[in-house]
């Protein structure tokens, strides 16, 4: 996984706009296979910016492909920049609501076939997220949600 990653991703600066979706009191996340310590990673959904796109714009069409969810974005609420190897990520994350659709794990489209790293979509309260180790949970969501 990591070959693709490094692939696509790899050896340069990727702006990703991440989306902190909470409905009565959990948090939707997205869960990425070949991602962190575990093995996988639960994120909030969000993904890379492209040339000329809004960061609105990057959320709206992110949550639609991963989620199925129309949303509408609100407030900033935190940066993370992320290093590691090959891969350089600055991350903005904005609260959303959302506005439509029913929920249902989508893809990305930028990795195909057997290279796709979404496996699971659920919301999470804050008990259930305490009770498993924080390595299985990006790194931000201590500093906001928990």
């Amino acid at each position: 996984m990591f070959e693709t990653l490094n692939a696509h991703f790899g050896g340069k600066i990727r702006l990703r706009i991440c989306g902190i979706l909470v409905e009565d009191t959990k948090i939707l996340l997205v869960k990425h296979t070949g991602l962190g310590p575990a093995g996988f990673l639960w994120n909030p959904p969000g993904g890379g910016a492209h040339f000329g796109e809004t960061y609105s714009k990057t959320l709206e069409r992110e949550f639609l492909e991963e989620t199925n969810l129309a949303v509408e974005v609100k407030d900033f609420l935190l940066f993370n920049e992320h290093i590691s190897g090959q891969l350089h990520a600055m991350e903005l994350f904005f609260k959303v609501e959302t506005i439509s659709g029913i929920l249902k794990l989508g893809t990305d489209p930028e990795l195909e076939g057997k290279e796709q790293m979404l496996i699971d979509i659920r919301f999470w309260s804050k008990e259930e997220i305490q009770k498993l180790p924080q390595e299985q949970f990006h790194k931000r969501l201590f500093d906001y949600f928990i």
